[in-house]
């Protein structure tokens, strides 16, 4: 067991973008940055992911601001990290070196220490050039390997498979997988390797094994990323920091549970029972704690669950009877390699400040919550939502079809869709596949990389109309056009480079966003219009005051 575990908070970045669609202002974070520069956080997460998009698209703010105001807040206090998907940046689009190089050499300069780069379908050829760019322009590359389990199959399904002729794989997603992702990381020269489980779906004895098994292979430090929705998230960060783990992410109180990560004070007091040490200041993260809950409170329209946690700091808290059982309970559980007892203790644990209840439906199902409510908002737009168990039962398919790619942004997104496409087709009386959308023939093309499982030749033709995977062609790509704006005084819409990577990476939101901003700056810099000339008075008036004088 290690001495120490260093913690890298996430609330200003997967923290508010799972709890709150990402709708922190820049007012907001500022209020918090001088309470976070005291907190002594090894690293914080605070930009990357929908950050970018949501600031520009919903606050009319500029992404860069948003990184150089935090850079300049924390003045070196605590590392900061951002999210990249590799090739595909922000998007579904791989692009060319070029772009790549640019975001990652602004992104540093603007303030990132550690990129935390990861690809969907965990193929590392779609890695290799921002892991360079990053550590070329002086930053840490943090290689994030995707966690996933699986697809299930019914013993049903695989007799249909074997008498069709069709081949379902054994597994795929072992230990062994992930161990060997990770010494190719390391290879390339990961400064540290991330397990990023979107989906909170790595259970408390995969977790301690996983970990174990990394430490055993690498010399370099292991970060274990998870979330709380399907309830294993913190009984999986405990066995990871009895089994070796060299970072956990957690998120402040206010801001964590349900969908967000486990919280920072939940595992600062299983980490004192260890006898680990954090080196986060706890009397400063209180402060931070209480200023987000009156954030929490201004963000409550985007509040999905509405369950605020007990005011928790920890430099006052004293857990209660029940509470300190239940600590040192999930603590022996771990450390004796209990994992099922340290996930039953741990959910009461939760339980006790207030979390959401574990979601059975992701568990089952094994998907990411977004991807679960984003099927269902689809069926519901079509009147079909009395077909989601038909959904659910399709995504392994679909799934299987396409390569079983890992389910995170953007994979999960195309699985869900095709998913509910296929089940919409089989209603109305036509085949699976008739609705195909323009992103899962991409994905079966081979235009995204690499799948984890080959694809079917045949399959791939009848979808893509190739047989042979055909990658991404970067040679085609065009750059987006830079016009002069009209009503900003002929001023071309992207200023400085910056400009131009909002626009490469989020071509309709920033064109938007550049074309509001040229034109109230052209606006400002007009000089104001002359004083209103008074109306001279009328002969009437005259006449008026001059009988009334004399009168």
């Amino acid at each position: 067991m290690p001495a120490t575990v260093r913690i890298r908070d996430l609330t200003l970045r997967d923290g508010q973008q799972s709890q709150f669609a990402t709708r922190m202002t820049q007012a907001q974070v500022d209020r918090v940055l001088p309470l976070y520069k005291q907190a002594g956080f090894y690293a914080m997460e605070v930009w990357g992911g929908a950050v970018p998009d949501s600031v520009m698209r919903y606050l009319g703010e500029n992404p860069w601001t948003r990184l150089e105001s935090i850079r300049d807040g924390m003045a070196g206090s605590s590392k900061l990290t951002a999210l990249s998907r590799g090739r595909n940046l922000f998007g579904y689009t791989p692009y060319p070196d070029s772009v790549i190089e640019g975001f990652c050499r602004n992104a540093v300069r603007s303030g990132i220490d550690i990129m935390r780069v990861f690809d969907a379908l965990n193929d590392i050829d779609n890695m290799t050039s921002t892991i360079n760019y990053v550590k070329e322009n002086g930053g840490m590359a943090d290689c994030a390997v995707c966690y996933t389990v699986d697809p299930h199959f019914t013993t049903g399904d695989r007799f249909k498979a074997f008498f069709k002729g069709r081949r379902i794989p054994g597994t795929i997603f072992d230990v062994a997988y992930f161990v060997k992702k990770a010494k190719q990381l390391a290879a390339l020269g990961a400064d540290m390797i991330t397990i990023k489980d979107m989906a909170g779906l790595i259970d408390p004895a995969t977790s301690a094994r996983l970990i174990k098994a990394l430490k055993n292979e690498l010399d370099i430090p292991v970060d274990l990323h998870t979330h709380c929705t399907p309830g294993f998230g913190t009984a999986s960060v405990l066995m990871a920091m009895v089994n070796g783990v060299d970072i956990v992410d957690t998120v402040i109180m206010n801001f964590s549970g349900g969908p967000a990560a486990p919280a920072y004070e939940i595992i600062q007091l299983l980490a004192d029972r260890l006898g680990i040490d954090t080196g986060v200041d706890r009397a400063a993260v209180g402060r931070v704690n209480h200023e987000l809950r009156g954030i929490r409170e201004e963000l409550a329209s985007f509040d999905q669950y509405k369950r605020l946690p007990p005011d928790v700091d920890l430099v006052s808290y004293k857990p209660g009877p029940e509470l300190s059982a239940l600590l040192d309970g999930a603590v022996e559980a771990a450390s004796a390699g209990k994992a099922d007892e340290a996930l039953r203790l741990c959910q009461r644990i939760e339980a006790l400040f207030n979390y959401p209840e574990p979601d059975e439906i992701v568990r089952q199902a094994q998907i990411p919550g977004g991807m679960y409510t984003n099927m269902m908002a689809q069926l519901k737009d079509a009147k079909l939502e009395h077909l989601l168990n038909e959904v659910l039962h399709a995504v392994p398919q679909v799934r299987l079809d396409c390569g079983v790619p890992p389910l995170v942004t953007p994979t999960s997104q195309i699985v869900g869709v095709q998913a509910v496409n296929c089940v919409v087709d089989r209603a109305q009386g036509k085949p699976f596949y008739t609705n195909v959308s323009k992103n899962f023939i991409e994905l079966v093309k081979g235009s995204y990389g690499k799948t984890p499982f080959p694809i079917d030749p045949a399959f791939r033709e009848r979808i893509a109309g190739v047989r042979n995977e055909t990658p991404y062609d970067t040679s085609a790509y065009k750059k987006q056009p830079n016009p002069e704006i009209a009503e900003a005084g002929g001023a071309r819409l992207a200023q400085n480079e910056k400009d131009e990577l909002l626009l490469e990476l989020f071509p309709s939101v920033a064109d938007r966003y550049l074309r509001g901003v040229r034109v109230r700056d052209y606006q400002a810099s007009l000089p104001p219009p002359p004083p209103p000339v008074p109306e001279p008075f009328p002969e009437e008036f005259w006449e008026y005051l001059t009988l009334n004088i004399e009168a």
